[in-house]
């Protein structure tokens, strides 16, 4: 078993492990430490203090906690925050100076102040070559300059999404997932961007967190459109509710006239759907109907 202990950064969601400073030490959550990373030494907020975990979980060596951070470190952070706008500030006016096709995003003191990063984002590569040495004669610090996408631009920007939320990738997701349009599909949602992209343009990062439920209940529901025996008829079905496993049923009589009918999936004939093999109601819509009457049980 391994001691760990959980950090994260500023602007980051994703917590890092690191090793107690010395055995028996105490962290309380939300309280600053001092750590070394690959970017240098930097201050981070304890997420959870002293954990043990199975050594199969953690990938060593794990880097140890240099310190607790002091008051001093504090005033350190809280000044670098300060200096952020008037940064930004003349970067942008650079930028504008050298007619250069991109945009400032946000930027970043390192803890010990020797080194600002700046991120924006371009539709192409940027010779910023120019406005770094503009940046480095100013500050009289390194300079680093980071073109990110636009999806990392909406977790630096954040922002509240069409649910009334904060962004997912701003408040809770660690890491980027891989977002299809076939996930929209799969849980009935209309294709329209307006209603399916985030504030980055894109597809919508929770489309992604149910989808192993509804692409399974979609292989149970009839498609949409598809011909259906129900026990009053045959019909066409009009919708899915895949949460509740009804269809709706549109059923047109001899006389010509039309009624619209919800049925329990398990009590329709269909074709399979999905990435299945078509079959006629049997043996097969037999075993669907025994899996959804226990999931609705």
């Amino acid at each position: 078993m391994a001691k760990i202990i959980g950090v994260k950064f500023k602007n980051t969601v994703k917590t890092y492990y690191f090793s107690p400073a010395k055995d028996g030490e105490e962290y309380e959550e939300k309280s600053g430490v001092i750590v070394e990373t690959a970017k240098g030494i930097e201050y981070g907020t304890v997420v959870f203090g002293v954990r043990e975990v199975p050594d199969s979980e953690i990938m060593h060596p794990l880097k140890p906690i240099l310190r607790k951070a002091t008051e001093k470190d504090e005033k350190n952070i809280r000044e670098n925050e300060k200096k952020i706008p008037e940064a930004m500030e003349f970067a942008r006016k650079k930028i504008e100076e050298r007619k250069l096709d991109m945009k400032l995003i946000g930027c970043e003191f390192s803890f010990d102040g020797k080194k600002i990063a700046f991120f924006f984002t371009a539709d192409g590569r940027i010779d910023f070559r120019e406005l770094v040495k503009d940046l480095a004669s100013h500050f009289h610090v390194r300079i680093e300059l980071r073109q990110v996408g636009i999806r990392d631009e909406a977790k630096i920007l954040g922002g509240i999404a069409p649910c009334g939320r904060v962004c997912c990738c701003a408040s809770c997701m660690s890491d980027f997932g891989k977002v299809t349009i076939k996930m929209a599909k799969n849980q009935g949602l209309h294709l329209n961007p307006g209603k399916i992209s985030g504030l980055c343009g894109r597809l919508m990062c929770c489309l992604e967190y149910e989808n192993d439920y509804y692409a399974d209940a979609c292989k149970k529901m009839p498609k949409l459109g598809g011909q259906v025996k129900t026990p009053d008829g045959d019909g066409v079905v009009i919708s899915n509710d895949m949460l509740k496993f009804v269809s709706k049923v549109k059923i047109t009589h001899s006389d010509g006239s039309e009624t619209y009918k919800d049925f329990p999936v398990n009590e329709l004939g269909f074709k399979r759907c999905g990435n299945c093999e078509n079959t006629e109601k049997g043996e097969e819509d037999e075993t669907i109907s025994e899996e959804i009457s226990k999931i609705l049980d």
